[in-house]
């Protein structure tokens, strides 16, 4: 015997009347009553098995020196240099502040890079191998109320998608 599951739902697009329908079939051939749900629980067990394990994530202390051009050089795309250049002097006397992940991307606007982001699977990599990542370089707009991430977007991502209640080292102005 082979059991079929049909999973049937309905989208509408906004401001049309009309309905469309999609559906996906899951068949799963040679079992017998009651074993669909032996089959829908090893799908589940395999789904949770590849989940990522809850890893530790490690951070330096400081920033790398060769953060703060790099937040120059992002922060001179959205000021001018005699706006971007003391931002950055004050990013380097900031002390070291700590926030979740989830709270600055909220703060931020920003969307989560996916793991498919080659400096994403990078930092993904340091972390897997026990390697400390840079705390981030934080810069406070008040005007528009968000937080710009000057350096350390690809490192937040990678740490989000391990916890995205991780706690994350920021120096932020």
């Amino acid at each position: 015997m082979s059991g079929r599951t049909t999973f049937a739902f309905r989208l509408r697009g906004r401001g049309r009347s009309n309905t469309k329908s999609c559906l996906i079939r899951n068949s799963v051939s040679g079992l017998k009553n009651g074993d669909d749900e032996l089959a829908a629980s090893t799908r589940q067990r395999e789904v949770i098995s590849n989940m990522p394990k809850k890893v530790e994530i490690k951070w330096l202390n400081e920033p790398e020196q060769h953060d703060y051009p790099a937040a120059l050089s992002y922060l001179s795309l959205l000021y001018d240099e005699q706006t971007a250049t003391p931002h950055v002097n004050k990013l380097k006397r900031a002390p070291i502040a700590e926030f979740k992940a989830k709270d600055v991307f909220r703060a931020s606007g920003l969307s989560l890079l996916g793991i498919s982001n080659a400096h994403v699977e990078k930092d993904r990599q340091k972390i897997q191998a026990g390697q400390g990542l840079s705390p981030l370089l934080l810069l406070r707009d008040s005007a528009h109320g968000k937080v710009i991430i000057a350096d350390g977007y690809h490192r937040l991502c990678a740490a989000y998608s391990y916890d995205e209640d991780a706690v994350i080292p920021c120096k932020i102005v």
